[in-house]
């Protein structure tokens, strides 16, 4: 059977996470929604997405597919439900599609499934409906794909210069350097990846999920729930923090509910505000609806896209939504939404031209021994003009 992650209609609720990549690809716990549907379906799966991305993320059409809503979290029952939808079923929970088993591509709703055979699911679904859902449901996911990753492996050992304390296991990948730190796996697991590294005097509350070539520099303090995707380096507070991947906070200050995209770069000593002085619920920018939403949470921080950075010293506030390649800088806090491709901060911004951005992130990720392919700069060409009706400074 041919397997394919659909974005459907979620893509714009999902930005500026989604500006570069499909919800599929997005990190919540160890491992991307579409590594999570991978290991448990066996198979390898392609992408249904928005136009400007199929070039980089393609898509595989076949006479047999399965759509499988993207959103949605796997599970092994949910996996054999799926496996087990013949030609013309699709399979549902109240008002969400979760799977068509069809021979052409339909859209994941009720008008798109008109015509077809509908079996409800029986049983819970767990699915990212908002950004912020990442890092409210990571502390499950993390759990979860540690199961998922760990059961059938042996970790290697646990230096004896390492405190440990707490139940939830601890499992270091091959190659991982753990020295002289404090391990706390009380209330949940400890993943540490591949060649990942944790410093000299670091303090950790699990659950947490290093990937690989990751790194906690000497005396971060990071609470549970917290990932970092690979090759990302960080330092200061952390708490309830998911990078995806590439991205830096390597000095002190501190970080809590929040979501990093790829490729950004938090200076020294910035912080984010996750908690208001009222302790009402927070509101946070939804491009779908192109205004501020409240998120039913009294924690929320910070949203970053991909190819973001703050300069040293940047002040936050509660529910900050920072959009792709912005460059923000100086004292005082800036907006609460900031545009894709802004230049400045509090005193004012201008647009952060192509040209200067481009230059930026191919010596960013040179230093990654990565290129800037002409597929991902069309993409962000796109994002760019996309994003340019919000770019409306004065």
């Amino acid at each position: 059977m041919n397997y394919i992650l659909s974005d459907n209609k979620a893509h714009n609720r999902l930005k500026p996470l989604t500006y570069t990549r499909p919800v599929c690809e997005l990190r919540v716990g160890i491992l991307t929604i579409k590594e999570k549907w991978e290991k448990r379906l066996g198979e390898n799966i392609s992408y249904q997405t928005e136009s400007y991305l199929q070039k980089k993320y393609c898509l595989n059409i076949e006479s047999n597919n399965v759509l499988i809503n993207s959103q949605v979290l796997p599970t092994n029952k949910l996996v054999e439900d799926i496996i087990n939808l013949e030609s013309g079923e699709y399979l549902f929970k109240d008002d969400t599609i979760i799977a068509i088993n069809t021979r052409e591509l339909h859209t994941l709703d009720i008008e798109g499934c008109a015509n077809l055979i509908g079996k409800e699911f029986v049983g819970k679904i767990t699915s990212i409906e908002d950004t912020y859902d990442i890092f409210s449901l990571n502390e499950e996911e993390i759990k979860t794909d540690f199961d998922l990753i760990c059961s059938n492996k042996k970790s290697a050992p646990l230096s004896s210069t390492v405190n440990h304390r707490g139940d939830y296991p601890i499992f270091i990948e091959e190659g991982a350097v753990v020295e002289f730190c404090t391990l706390n796996s009380s209330k949940g697991p400890i993943y540490i990846g591949k060649d990942a590294e944790i410093m000299e005097g670091v303090l950790v509350r699990g659950p947490l999920a290093m990937c690989e070539h990751s790194v906690l520099n000497m005396g971060a303090k990071v609470y549970g729930a917290t990932t970092l995707g690979p090759y990302c380096k960080c330092g200061g507070e952390l708490n309830n923090v998911v990078f995806q991947g590439y991205s830096n906070k390597a000095h002190d200050g501190f970080l809590g509910n929040a979501v990093i995209g790829e490729w950004c770069n938090i200076g020294a000593d910035t912080n984010n505000s996750n908690l208001k002085n009222t302790y009402d619920q927070v509101k946070l920018w939804d491009y779908e609806t192109e205004r501020f939403k409240k998120t039913g949470l009294q924690f929320c921080g910070l949203i970053m896209g991909d190819h973001s950075k703050f300069g040293i010293n940047t002040m936050l506030n509660t529910g900050t939504v920072i959009g792709v390649g912005c460059n923000i800088y100086g004292s005082d806090f800036p907006r609460n939404f900031v545009p894709s491709f802004s230049f400045g901060g509090a005193a004012g911004y201008s647009e952060h031209t192509l040209k200067k951005f481009f230059n930026t992130a191919k010596i960013v990720m040179s230093r990654r021994s990565k290129d800037l392919t002409n597929e991902e700069e069309e993409i962000l060409n796109t994002v760019f003009t996309d994003s340019s009706k919000y770019r409306n400074f004065k």
